[in-house]
């Protein structure tokens, strides 16, 4: 399994706008890319945070979506993106609630 790591700072104001271009982004990339989905936080430090999980990197590296709507939402509302971290899962003991 591989995983994305993405986070932003975003524009004061804009929060509703990333999170609803976001939801939109995911849930296309889930349905069209085969992606297992993401988890999206608002950390302590003020940035926002995204956790996606995928089959592989080939998976992930061949959904391209930045013509998506809710991509331009996200873009709109960004002030600062982060570098993506990437990785392969090496142990998962991650449990559900």
């Amino acid at each position: 399994m591989f995983t994305a790591v993405y986070r932003w700072r975003l524009r004061p104001g804009s929060e509703a706008q990333f999170v609803e271009g976001w939801e939109r982004v995911t849930r296309a990339v889930h349905a069209q890319c085969g992606s297992y989905g993401s988890r999206l936080h608002r950390c302590t430090d003020g940035t926002w945070l995204a956790y996606a999980r995928w089959p592989d990197a080939a998976t992930r590296d061949a959904c391209e979506h930045d013509e998506h709507e809710g991509r331009q939402m996200m873009r709109e509302a960004v002030l600062e993106e982060f570098d993506d971290v990437l990785g392969e899962v090496v142990s998962d003991l991650l449990a559900e609630p």
